[in-house]
């Protein structure tokens, strides 16, 4: 049986909002001409949520989950599953001891209802046995987005690097300060605790992070702890940069997203996740870009094909 190539795409720039990006939507909308054209999805297995003007999904926070629940629940051994977020992160203060930096590291849909590290974990723990479920997200603070996730390529693999980005770019991050105020000022209660204005503001729809007991997630947290695959658009502790390039009229885009286009497209051949991120690396870096992609996944699919190119051996 032919296996399937499910994708969800998800872009968000926030508009008429303090928040605002300008190539978020390009990003995800560049990435479905190139996973219909060079990895064969069929344009109806895409689903693309975005925040323009007149969409009739918007990216909420319960949409994003939604669509990727429907794709995880569609999964066979064997088939190919991607999801590519372009849009703001943050760091959130981590419920567990053990966490290195006390932050863990979450997505911020367009009504700030957080998608953390766990919710990604719950998703990959669901994946069946050889399928693969590729996380693709070009946002500040997306190394580690996987809870438990074994790191490939990340802070320990980087080199000091000098300069600064030869464009302005704006950091695709909303500071936890600021989503606190956001979410205070509309459930109104006078609390620090951001699960609470959560879970009162989005119901069964928060994130499981806030709504599970700890004892429960971290028993969960433990089970499949090498299951998925993230290329992530810089380290935990990074920004990732949101181009607007107005002058000549270029398009904007998001760096790593623009990156990793340029890679596929130099190398038309099959490419190794691994690859993907070093290379990406070595186009930021000429480009004067602090940000360093990373790559979170077991030794196994560090090295299997991206997204299993049609006309890879693996």
């Amino acid at each position: 049986m032919e296996k399937k190539r499910l994708a969800v795409l998800v872009g968000c720039n926030y508009p008429n909002t303090p928040n605002e990006l300008h190539g978020c939507i390009n990003d995800v909308v560049a990435m479905r001409d190139v996973l219909v054209t060079r990895f064969g999805l069929d344009p109806s297995h895409i689903e693309l949520l975005t925040d323009a003007h007149g969409s009739l999904i918007m990216p909420t926070g319960a949409n994003i989950k939604r669509a990727l629940h429907q794709m995880v629940d569609k999964a066979e051994p064997g088939d190919v599953l991607f999801f590519h977020y372009s849009g703001h992160g943050t760091r959130i203060p981590s419920l567990s001891h053990d966490h290195h930096s006390g932050k863990d590291e979450a997505i911020v849909p367009c009504d700030f209802n957080l998608i953390t590290d766990v919710d990604f974990r719950q998703l990959e723990n669901r994946i069946p046995r050889g399928a693969i479920f590729t996380i693709f997200s070009d946002s500040c603070h997306s190394g580690g987005l996987i809870d438990k996730e074994k790191e490939q390529i990340g802070p320990s693999s980087t080199t000091t690097t000098t300069g600064t980005t030869t464009l302005s770019g704006k950091p695709k991050t909303i500071p936890f300060e600021t989503i606190l105020q956001h979410l205070a000022a509309s459930t109104r209660i006078d609390t620090l605790d951001v699960g609470t204005h959560l879970v009162h503001s989005f119901g069964d729809n928060a994130s499981l992070r806030f709504r599970l007991p700890l004892h429960e997630l971290n028993l969960f947290r433990r089970l499949k702890a090498d299951a998925g695959i993230l290329l992530s658009g810089c380290q935990a502790n990074e920004t990732s940069a949101d181009m607007d390039p107005a002058q000549g009229g270029g398009k904007a885009y998001g760096a790593f997203s623009n990156a990793v286009q340029m890679v596929l497209r130099e190398n038309p051949s099959p490419l190794s996740n691994r690859e993907i991120v070093l290379l990406a690396r070595k186009v930021l870096k000429a480009h004067r870009f602090q940000q360093h992609p990373c790559l979170y996944c077991n030794d196994e699919n560090a090295d299997a094909t991206f997204l299993l190119q049609p006309g890879s051996k693996s």
